[in-house]
């Protein structure tokens, strides 16, 4: 059996392979060290006589030592993860792609000529949608924030190209103008509207970093992994941008654990 464990900030994510089987298993992080490294196998219930190498990433991994328990213990580089995390669930192909990881923060890497290259990232991301969303509406759960976002009306707050400006070439009049621009004068708003204005927010805010990473390399699809994705307000963000230079977002299932099924298609390729 093999196991890969990707320490996130937020989460920390665990897959188990085993005959072509792959088990998902997800835990809060905390520090990297043994000690969270032996909870972490308690909390999965693997049975150590069966495993037979470790593949870790992400965080304060590389801390760690090179063995467990006499079990390898084999270090990926969090790029290498991301790039074979989605070839691996995609079934990708092609020489040249991108993959746009949206964890805590945000994090966009390129294949070419099966090269995995890191384009940059930014730190807007699942963190920024769970902090500033607890400061203001006092909630910090993503799913609950997800969940006040569909009942709301980001509208209220947000201005749009056709309520402020004429025509600006191509650009619809719904697409947003300014993020909270109508909060200036107002503060009487709802939880859910503030909610569909943050989560919309931050998904045009990695739709563009997105958008302009594929244009770089010249590719018409965006393959995302990770679990802010997930988030259908956040996607929907996403999508509208792409949208402008029509760009497709590609979303399949078990994309929260792509680094760490990343890794255990780096096992599987190299060694």
């Amino acid at each position: 059996m093999k196991l890969a464990i990707d320490f996130g900030i937020t989460n920390t994510d665990m897959v188990s392979y085993l005959d072509g089987e792959m088990k998902f298993f997800s835990h809060p992080s905390e520090e990297v060290n043994e000690k969270f490294l032996k909870k972490l196998l308690v909390y999965i219930k693997i049975d150590l006589s069966q495993l037979d190498i470790i593949a870790v990433t992400g965080g304060k991994s590389s801390d760690l030592g090179g063995f467990f328990n006499n079990i390898p213990i084999v270090k990926v580089n969090e790029v290498e993860a991301i790039g074979y995390g989605a070839k691996d669930i995609y079934g990708i192909s092609d020489s040249k792609y991108l993959v746009v990881s949206c964890g805590t923060g945000t994090a966009c890497v390129a294949s070419i000529d099966d090269k995995f290259n890191h384009l940059g990232g930014i730190s807007v991301g699942g963190g920024t949608l769970q902090g500033l969303s607890n400061l203001i509406i006092n909630e910090s759960d993503a799913k609950k924030i997800n969940a006040l976002a569909i009942e709301g009306n980001k509208d209220k707050l947000d201005s749009l190209i056709g309520e402020v400006v004429n025509n600006i070439g191509s650009l619809h009049p719904e697409i947003t103008a300014s993020n909270f621009a109508k909060s200036r004068s107002s503060n009487n708003f709802s939880e859910e509207d503030i909610s569909s204005s943050l989560c919309n927010m931050i998904g045009e805010v990695i739709g563009t970093v997105s958008y302009l990473n594929a244009l770089l390399i010249d590719v018409s699809k965006i393959y995302f992994i990770g679990r802010v994705s997930l988030l259908d307000s956040v996607r929907n963000g996403i999508d509208k941008r792409l949208k402008l230079v029509n760009i497709s977002g590609q979303y399949e299932k078990n994309r929260e654990f792509g680094n760490a099924i990343g890794a255990i298609a780096y096992l599987n390729a190299n060694t």
